[in-house]
Formats: structure tokens, sequence, C-alpha cells
């Protein structure tokens, strides 16, 4: 938890960015995995977290724009709860840790609102996504939950996303220490990164590595041989010589702020000629996007700059003939890379992507793509200082587009599917890199980067 200056302050920005009406925003309540009390480990919702920043269970904050007046709404521990869960400070107690003085029981939400609807004042909320959630807005509303997640507030929301797209000085520095781990994390992955281990376990030792310094990792963990498959959460393989193993993982932080990297190993350090090949095409690939990420240009540009790399790489492999400009006006690259280049990252993995992920990476000036590939693209607009992203371009086999394409005809005039064959037991390789952006361009988030070079990458597995 930040100081509750930083809070009040956010509070205080987002009361000027909102005209009018009530804000509420809830927090979210435990999820139960098979049955009531045995839950999933809790985790707050990330804007309640931004703006209240306390943790725990069965919250709501409202403000109310025109009166002034903020308040959290909760419920005190009951004697059964001291007994499973242990004491802990009193909701005005905590309330007070943030700068909120207006605590009032969770069943007068109802009313509070309830009485903001009588008035026929707007309600600002945002897109509910967990089902409690939406049952508890459903219920104050009267409306079915179609109708409650359709009427979330857009005023609201793009304010939120203004607000935490820009990251501070203090929320770099909780993004450097989930980088720090996710560095760690990659580390002992790539030693491990030998002949007869299980993908299970060497996926198994960085998550626990993860929970052993923070809350558990940004997300589960893509850890396997089959690299094309692009969330490959399956790791049931035993690592085999001559095989690639693609790891793609990172770390919450105890404040909740994430890391992502990825980096592709060769199996004991060993590296044939063909996977050097590919490697250094997509590392060139991350090179060229970072160096190109700074304030005023967009990512879209920088998204297809990278496509550009990856065809002319292919290209003198002999894997794709033809004119580059018309092969990108083709999506002839997303073949082999159909996700984006990078997206928004902070409190959320894939930042703020629960409250509309074109809300979030495009805007009246930067429009999404329609053609296969470019529009995977997470985030695609105008870059400003302040912005987090990640850079991870890659090149993947995946026999079952290959054929796709062949059999439709699909850009047969740029593709060498005779070739294509021979890459079918390849997998994939993805290399990322987290960056923010600066004044003049851009920097790592962690200062010190992974492994990224075929050389480098070996002499980590066999020191």
């Amino acid at each position: 938890m930040f100081n509750k200056e930083i809070y009040i302050k956010r509070r205080e920005v987002l009361k000027k960015s909102v005209k009018s009406g009530i804000v509420l925003l809830l927090g979210n309540g435990e999820a139960a995995m098979n049955y009531a009390g045995n839950d999933y480990i809790f985790r707050q919702d990330s804007s309640f977290i931004y703006y209240v920043g306390l943790d725990t269970p069965d919250l709501a904050y409202i403000l109310d724009i025109e009166q002034n007046k903020e308040y959290l709404l909760g419920d005190e521990l009951t004697i059964d709860d001291v007994i499973w869960m242990g004491n802990l400070p009193s909701l005005k107690e905590r309330a007070a840790e943030v700068g909120i003085d207006n605590v009032r029981p969770f069943t007068e939400l109802t009313t509070i609102i309830g009485n903001g609807l009588k008035s026929n004042r707007i309600i600002h909320y945002l897109n509910p996504h967990r089902y409690r959630n939406q049952l508890i807005l459903s219920e104050i509303f009267g409306e079915k939950a179609y109708a409650i997640i359709s009427g979330f507030s857009l005023e609201l929301t793009q304010a939120i996303i203004r607000m935490r797209l820009i990251k501070s000085t203090e929320e770099l520095a909780e993004l450097e220490d989930a980088g720090k781990t996710g560095y760690a994390m990659h580390i002992v992955a790539m030693k491990m990164c030998r002949q007869g281990v299980s993908e299970r376990e060497i996926a198994g030792t960085i998550e626990g590595l993860a929970i052993s310094v923070g809350n558990r990792v940004s997300f589960p963990t893509i850890l396997s041989m089959n690299g094309q498959t692009l969330h490959n959460h399956n790791h049931s393989g035993i690592l085999k010589p001559r095989r690639l193993m693609l790891c793609d993982a990172g770390a919450e932080n105890l404040n909740y702020y994430a890391s992502d990297f990825t980096r592709t190993t060769a199996v004991d350090g060993e590296y044939n000629e063909r996977q050097k090949n590919i490697h250094n095409i997509v590392l060139h690939a991350l090179n060229d996007s970072i160096a190109m990420a700074k304030p005023g240009i967009t990512y879209k540009s920088v998204h297809r700059n990278a496509y550009r790399i990856i065809f002319e790489g292919l290209r003198d492999l002999g894997l794709v003939k033809g004119d580059t400009e018309a092969a990108l006006e083709a999506g002839v690259p997303a073949l082999f890379m159909p996700h984006g280049l990078g997206h928004a990252m902070g409190l959320d993995v894939h930042d703020m992507e629960n409250l509309g992920e074109t809300l979030v990476g495009y805007d009246e000036e930067t429009k999404r793509d329609t053609l296969f590939g470019y529009r995977s693209l997470r985030f695609g607009k105008r870059l400003e200082p302040g912005h987090v992203l990640t850079v991870e371009p890659g090149i993947y086999f995946i026999p079952q587009l290959i054929e796709k394409w062949k059999a439709e005809k699909i850009n047969a005039d740029f593709i060498r599917f005779e070739k294509l064959k021979d890459f079918y037991d390849f997998g994939g390789i993805r290399l990322e890199d987290d960056i923010v952006i600066t004044s003049q361009g851009c920097r790592p988030v962690y200062e010190k980067r992974l492994p990224v070079t075929v050389e480098e990458i070996a002499e980590e597995v066999q020191s």
C-alpha cells in the first residue's frame, strides 16, 4: 500500500474528471473453487486498489461528485471471522489509512445508490466482470445482467484509463520490483532447461519463486516445447534434445504490479542452425521495436515495422517471397506471428483489459485494424511518457494454420508452402521485454536485461 496522500490525490483527480453524478467502485469478493470456504486466493479489483488501496474482500467505494462526499462501505468482522481469519483493524481504521472519513455498512450500498436513482442522478460504474458484482448491480438497478454489463459508464471508464495508463514514479518502482522477480524466474527456467526435466517441474519451481516474494504469478505460466500454441498452459512434456522451450512468465508483487517476460531456450543450450536463424530474426524485431518506441509514435506503426523485419528475415531464408510492402498490406507475416507486438502493463498484466481492450489501446485517432494478425494488437495508439508496454515479437510454425492457408490459397503468391513442411516440428520462438516510455524514447522497466542472444542464453543454461 502507498501512503494515503497518493490515494487521496488520485480520488481528487478522478472527481475532477467526472462531470457529475455518483461514482461507484465495487471491490471483489471471495470466489469459491468448489464450495464455500474453499476459495481461490483473493485478488482485489485493480481499479479499486488504485483509488482505495484496501486489499480485503466485500468493500465498495462511493464518490458523490455534487455533494463532495466519499464513502467506504463494508462490514466489520464477526467473532467467527476473527476465529477463522484472525483479527484486523476496524473498517473505520482501515478507511483512515487511505484518507476516507465516512464509513457505512455494506447494506447501505443499495440505499445510497437507490436514492441517487430516485433523484434521476447518473450512477457511474465500471463493466463488472465478476459475476458477484454483476448480481449486486443487478439487484440495485433492478436490471438483468446483460443490461448491467452494457450500461457501464463510458465517462468513468475513460477517465480511469487516462489516469492508470500514465505510471507515476511510485508505480514504476513497483513495476521494477515485479520485474526483478520476473527476471529471477526466467534465469531459473533457463538453468533447468535440460533434457529429461519435466515442463511441470520448471513451471512449478518458477511459480513458487513468484509466490515466495510476492502475491502470485501475474498470469498462468506458459512453458512448453510446443511454443506454436500461443497460450500453452499444458506442462505435461519432458524436455527433449534439439527442442526449444518457450517460457512466458511473470510475477505480481505485493502491491499487485506485474511483470511479463518471454524467452525461448534450446534444451541443454544447444541450438541448431535453423533455430539460430529464426531466433535472430525475432531478436532483430525485438531490438528494432524497442529502439523505435518513443513519444509521438503509434505502437501500431511499431507493430507493422516488426512485421516488416519478420517478413524480410523469412524471405532471406527462402520461406516467403515477394515485395515487402505488398506482403504487409496483404497480412502475410500474420501466418508466422498471429498476435500483436505487445500490450499495456501495470496493475494488470494486460493493463485494464477488463475495462475494454479497445478503449485502452485505441482512440479516435488510431483505429483498430480488422486484418488477421493486425487486429490482435492490443495497444496501438500514440505513445506517451509513462506508458508501460510489453514488446514481444515471435515466429511460430502452426501446421494447422499453414495447411488452412495452403488449402484456401491465402497469400499463395507470397508463401513457399513446400518449404514450410520442414518446420512443422519446430514450435515457436517469442522474445519479450517490458519497457516504459520516457520523454526521449524508452527504457527497460527492470534495468537488468535477461539473456537474449543465442550465445547469452546458451551460456546461462550451461553455466
